[in-house]
């Protein structure tokens, strides 16, 4: 069953550990992210579906990542003592990927034993009392909008039949090229990106996500499109109410946490 439904950012700047004088910046996204920790405390989740972009994506093909336990390597922006180990909940994937394959869904089991700060970040805020928590990382392809949605939906006929209590994770940032100095430069469609967004999920709009302009999306140079996608999927008419917790940009990327609460 689905207990609990969120979005959050996953840069590494959050973390204390990897850029503290940057990290006080984002002071709203992780209050946030302590509030959605609460919250997802509170649902009693025993896995945590997390869709991100972990480390092995395919072209055509989705995703599950099964290795036990899970690591996390943030070797990359030199923090070297993230010792966070997880376990996963091996039925449900075996479950997930026979019926998605019965679906003509295309996935992929993968075994990357290292998960990356796509993981790493989300995880440290909203696991810290949930040390026994069961995961499942989920990665999306370079299919198109409709793909993901299916995708989603496809989820959502497996977690509703589990007895498992369940929760879904969506992370990413938004764009990357609010202002000069960011990740990707500037693009005058992040902006515009970042604001329909936020507009779309408040409006539960599905319809208007997945006809998103493609070039808004490919010029705001953001990681949160496809995994959205998936979510909205798997929460398609399910009575649920967004609530936005913050969205700031104070490096020229968005950071969006929302908490998708289920009536």
């Amino acid at each position: 069953m689905l207990v609990f439904a969120g979005l959050t950012p996953h840069s590494p700047l959050l973390l204390e550990s990897i850029s503290k004088d940057q990290a006080k910046h984002l002071e709203l996204t992780t209050t946030a992210m302590k509030e959605l920790a609460d919250d997802l405390y509170a649902a009693h989740p025993d896995t945590i579906l997390l869709i991100s972009q972990h480390p092995t994506m395919y072209d055509a093909s989705f995703s599950i990542n099964l290795s036990d336990p899970y690591e996390f390597d943030l070797r990359t922006f030199g923090e070297l003592g993230f010792d966070k180990k997880l376990r996963p909940e091996i039925m449900l994937v075996d479950h997930l990927q026979r019926y998605l394959r019965k679906e003509n869904i295309p996935i992929t089991l993968t075994t990357d034993e290292a998960l990356d700060y796509s993981a790493a970040v989300p995880l440290h805020f909203l696991t810290e009392r949930l040390p026994k928590v069961k995961l499942i990382p989920i990665t999306y392809s370079k299919l198109g909008p409709k793909a993901h949605f299916q995708f989603g939906q496809a989820l959502k006929d497996v977690i509703f039949e589990s007895n498992e209590r369940i929760a879904i994770i969506a992370s990413g940032d938004l764009s990357h090229a609010l202002t000069s100095e960011a990740p990707a430069g500037y693009f005058k469609e992040g902006e515009e990106f970042d604001k329909k967004i936020q507009e779309l999920i408040i409006q539960k709009n599905t319809v208007g996500l997945v006809n998103l302009n493609d070039n808004l999306v490919e010029n705001a140079h953001q990681t949160i499109y496809n995994p959205l996608l998936i979510l909205f999927g798997l929460l398609e008419r399910i009575s649920v109410n967004p609530q936005i917790l913050s969205y700031e940009a104070p490096f020229g990327v968005g950071y969006l946490v929302t908490n998708f609460v289920l009536r």
